[in-house]
């Protein structure tokens, strides 16, 4: 963490030159970026679920909870929130179906996030395995300087995933026509398009949106390579996160990525200040979110779930 405490320090140490028009403009962009993710979710709920009232209000709630807990916790715990406030909001409603209705947002952004490191390999920005371990702030370079201990913990995961699903599968009354009933809007692909993709397509061009606004707020070229870049490292960030956010690996990639195009603190600066406001939007929106839901702001008892209902 030492290398993330330094950027942090030398975002500070730039924060009279941060253009503050262009932040505020990233931050409403990111705010509908996730007004677009939570309505797609909402669909994909209410297809699962024809005979229940699905309010987007409630899901777009348990939607930014989750991405306000996430903000603060490692390994993506707010999911676990996320599935909760939702099931408290969808009478009737399995945890497992809600989670499998999640599945379908996954295909698009998946494919979106391919097509992008695609990009980026062809452009050849990205470090190579023997280098990942040598990268400052690196969440996971211990990998590399501990293959050992990699392997063993990756047959330790394999494991408890197999046990996991044998135990889900005896747990869960008709697990399997419940991740199913989660999935059936695949089977109308017009209203997929239409209910789905289409917020999802909003999602990702808000995306872009909002670097294009950040890249402008610190002062960095504003072009369509910089932007995939930057979405690039985050993508890559937040594929296991580890650490709040991915915010080392995230500025390690960033760092590398752009190399000795860009100056290493003016780099920091950005990483770390759009790290930084994002964190705080999520965080004030997502604890808000919590408190209304539940009437007080004690994340942890949502992350305790009960038994999935069969």
């Amino acid at each position: 963490m030492g290398e993330v405490f330094h950027a942090i320090r030398v975002f500070f140490e730039q924060l009279a030159a941060v253009e503050f028009g262009p932040l505020g403009l990233a931050v409403v962009c990111h705010l509908a970026k996730t007004a677009c993710t939570s309505r797609a979710w909402r669909n994909s709920i209410a297809a699962a679920y024809p005979e229940q009232e699905v309010r987007w209000p409630s899901i777009y709630g348990a939607y930014v909870s989750a991405v306000g807990v996430n903000a603060v916790l490692p390994a993506r715990g707010g999911d676990a929130v996320k599935l909760y406030l939702a099931h408290r909001s969808v009478a009737d409603s399995t945890y497992a179906t809600l989670a499998s209705t999640l599945a379908v947002l996954a295909i698009f952004d998946a494919t979106m996030a391919t097509l992008i490191f695609t990009y980026a390999l062809t452009l050849g920005v990205l470090p190579g395995l023997g280098v990942l371990p040598h990268l400052p702030g690196f969440d996971f370079r211990w990998v590399g300087q501990s293959p050992e201990l990699a392997i063993v913990l990756g047959l330790a995961l394999v494991i408890f995933a197999i046990f996991g699903g044998y135990w889900l599968r005896f747990r869960v009354h008709d697990l399997k026509d419940h991740l199913k009933q989660g999935v059936v809007i695949l089977r109308d692909r017009p209203r997929y398009l239409r209910e789905i993709a289409v917020w999802q397509a909003g999602d990702w061009l808000l995306r872009f949106v909002a670097i294009w606004f950040f890249l402008d707020a610190f002062g960095l070229e504003q072009t369509l390579r910089n932007v995939l870049l930057v979405q690039v490292t985050q993508s890559l960030a937040t594929l296991v996160p580890v650490s709040p956010g991915g915010i080392g690996t995230e500025q390690a990639f960033i760092v590398y990525v752009f190399d000795r195009a860009v100056s290493t603190s003016r780099l920091l600066s950005f990483s770390v200040g759009m790290k930084l406001t994002l964190v705080a939007t999520n965080v004030a929106v997502g604890f808000t979110a919590i408190f209304l839901m539940l009437g007080h702001v004690r994340w942890r008892e949502a992350t305790e779930r009960p038994a999935p209902r069969g």
